[in-house]
């Protein structure tokens, strides 16, 4: 008996391509696929989660966003992984910077991801587990970054369950050198890891929650190319 469509995603099998790129907003989904993709075809549109496969440079490639949040990526990225045959989901995401030096529109990207969740308690180690990203994926979004004169910063990020945190670990995350706050990497890396498969998570900086600074919703939908092209550039 097929797993598909399920009730989270109505594609057919063969709907997605090998690599989805996934942000959490559904119309940086759709943003992605009416600027970079050519003949892009919505494949999901359940809760109003778009999802398209189309071509970027003749390479099939599909985007389908994630929702907020690390219980939302995890039933869409398990799917994906699981029952849709995706080889490496990438996360184009937002993040708060932590550490001094970086600057608004920066892009980072995830080698590994601290976390105060306990998603990864399903999966039966009693320990404190550390997802990594896929070398691979890191490796070719660093050159790649390199090759359009984009700043991508690798290190480790922090993933929260909560985005009101009345303990506010962000002084502390910053010491031990943590880059950047969001609320999903996590979730897909300990995915990926369990599937076999391939994940990155990069995030332009999109607010300094030390001062305040930060980029209004339409910019953050519509302003990340540099690292939407990152992304496409590095699809399997």
């Amino acid at each position: 008996m097929s797993n598909i469509p399920t009730p989270h995603i109505t594609a057919k099998a063969g709907d997605f391509a090998p690599t989805v790129l996934m942000p959490g907003d559904p119309l940086r989904s759709r943003f992605v696929a009416e600027n970079f993709l050519t003949d892009a075809v919505l494949v999901n549109n359940v809760r109003g989660v778009q999802g398209y496969t189309g071509l970027y440079k003749g390479k099939r490639v599909s985007v389908m966003a994630s929702g907020m949040g690390m219980p939302s990526i995890g039933i869409y990225s398990h799917e994906l992984f699981h029952f849709y045959g995706v080889e490496a989901i990438i996360r184009i995401g937002s993040a708060g910077m932590l550490r001094p030096d970086l600057r608004l529109r920066d892009i980072v990207a995830g080698m590994s991801c601290y976390t105060n969740s306990n998603f990864g308690a399903q999966f039966g180690f009693a320990g404190s587990l550390a997802p990594c990203c896929s070398f691979p994926l890191l490796r070719a979004a660093a050159e790649a970054a390199e090759r359009i004169g984009a700043r991508l910063v690798p290190g480790a990020l922090f993933s929260s369950d909560t985005f009101y945190d009345e303990s506010n670990p962000n002084a502390t995350l910053q010491k031990l050198g943590v880059l950047a706050v969001e609320m999903e990497a996590a979730a897909l890396y300990l995915n990926a890891a369990r599937a076999g498969k391939q994940a990155l998570a990069l995030c332009t900086i999109s607010d300094n929650p030390f001062t305040g600074e930060g980029l209004s919703a339409k910019e953050r939908q519509e302003s990340f190319r540099e690292m939407m092209e990152i992304a496409l550039e590095i699809a399997l």
